[in-house]
């Protein structure tokens, strides 16, 4: 080996140490400013009060929940009520959030961790755009794929699937701030149904339900005396007897009702609400309901408007035998049972603009025709008699077929001719 050989292999040896030195300073570099990151907020800090407007945006689909005079509502349901529990949750938790992991990535990795904008594919992320009551983007962050832990122990029911336990996240615009965050964010997606606020109609302590069809044949009323008195059918003809298995879950129907979504742009031609099948509630309360059934939507819903009117009692009448020192008890609780009652009514009566999708479950037990609420007639004499040749419990065989055999007995013969 020549001397201008050796300089050559020296020179070498240098620059891959300083190379090799180099990257090793830079991934030590990269590993302290993602450990420094580690326990910090995401988001930073900023006013969550000042949150006015929430979009999240996957794909084609947008959502805008907006608060409006302390009233949290979802725009694109025409301002229907949003569950405020569920909405002010997800801000606290984009609030709290906090880096769990941190790792800067390119732009040609985005896809694998579904951190791409909205839209660009099927590796896409959920667009959170906090805003202002101007409208102007107070923070803005992408959620993209969720971090799953595999379960310990296996499945019994097959399978090694895991469990989300978190999930990539990235401020926009900046890939080499991505992190892992220890919430998965499960409900954060851009459908509006999910978001409305569930509280509905409660029709309770009911005196009489009254279902009109289209077809008055098929209409029915029901009424009681109290509570737990036993059902009545009104204008009953002398051959109809109430079947009370059938009808005893009536008053309950719409107890404890649900609803899937709300209707935006209810056409009476869609809605099939210009010609409904009409349920009255009165109820012990005062209270008195319309339920409008109009056609269904598929399989599953029916599109249904509601109204309430109620008639609340302005005093409280004493008790015939009732004592003085009674008085301001008895007066505190009427006042109590009739605040609660206007209350509700309030709250109920501000439902009664829209035409919601109400689950077909919710109201089968109601939309039942006249005739489906009678005993069944019993068969007529004779008909339960056993096919001819048919043995049953009790009777011989000769019984049995004694209406289908010829006499066996010879008849007697004529006498001789004299």
């Amino acid at each position: 080996m020549n001397r201008k050989q050796l300089t050559l292999i020296l020179a070498l040896v240098v620059v891959l140490g300083g190379l090799g030195w180099w990257l090793r300073q830079r991934s030590t570099a990269a590993f302290h400013s993602s450990e420094g990151r580690m326990g910090q907020k995401v988001l930073g800090d900023f006013d969550i009060n000042s949150v006015a407007q929430v979009t999240l945006q996957r794909g084609t689909n947008t959502l805008n929940l907006v608060r409006q005079d302390d009233r949290w509502n979802v725009r694109e349901r025409g301002g229907y009520a949003a569950n405020f529990s569920e909405v002010s949750d997800f801000l606290r938790k984009l609030w709290e959030l906090k880096v769990v992991q941190s790792q800067a990535i390119g732009a040609s990795q985005l896809g694998r961790l579904e951190l791409l904008a909205p839209g660009a594919g099927e590796k896409s992320g959920t667009l959170v755009e906090l805003k202002d009551p101007a409208g102007k983007v107070i923070r803005s962050v992408v959620l993209g794929k969720k971090h799953e832990r595999k379960s310990a122990a296996p499945s019994p029911y097959g399978g090694d699937e895991g469990f989300p336990d978190g999930r990539y996240v990235m401020l926009v615009g900046q890939s080499n701030a991505v992190s892992l965050v220890s919430e998965p964010f499960s409900s954060a997606e851009p459908n509006a149904e999910q978001w409305l606020n569930k509280d509905f109609f409660k029709i309770e302590k009911v005196k009489s339900v009254a279902v009109t069809y289209p077809a008055a044949t098929n209409s029915w009323k029901l009424e009681r005396t109290n509570e737990t008195s036993e059902l009545k059918l009104a204008d009953a003809t002398p051959e109809e007897k109430l079947d009370s298995s059938k009808a005893s879950g009536i008053p309950n129907a719409l107890a404890f009702p649900s609803f899937k979504d709300v209707v935006t742009d209810p056409k009476p031609e869609l809605t099939g609400l210009d010609s409904p099948v009409i349920a009255n509630f009165e109820t012990f309360d005062g209270f008195s309901y319309t339920v409008k059934v109009g056609k269904k939507l598929g399989e599953e819903d029916y599109y249904t408007g509601f109204s309430v009117v109620a008639d609340l009692p302005k005093s409280r009448q004493p008790g015939k035998d009732e004592k003085p020192e009674d008085k301001d008890k008895l007066d505190k609780e009427f006042k109590e049972k009739n605040d609660k009652l206007a209350e509700k009514l309030k709250a109920e009566q501000a439902l009664n603009q829209w035409v919601y999708l109400v689950p077909k479950w919710t109201l089968d037990s109601l939309l039942k025709d006249r005739k489906s609420l009678m005993v069944e007639p019993k068969p007529a004499a004779g008909t339960n008699a056993p096919p001819a040749g048919v043995t049953v419990p009790g009777m011989t065989p000769d019984a049995a077929d004694a209406d289908e055999k010829p006499d066996a007995t010879p008849a007697p013969e004529p006498p001789p001719a004299q």
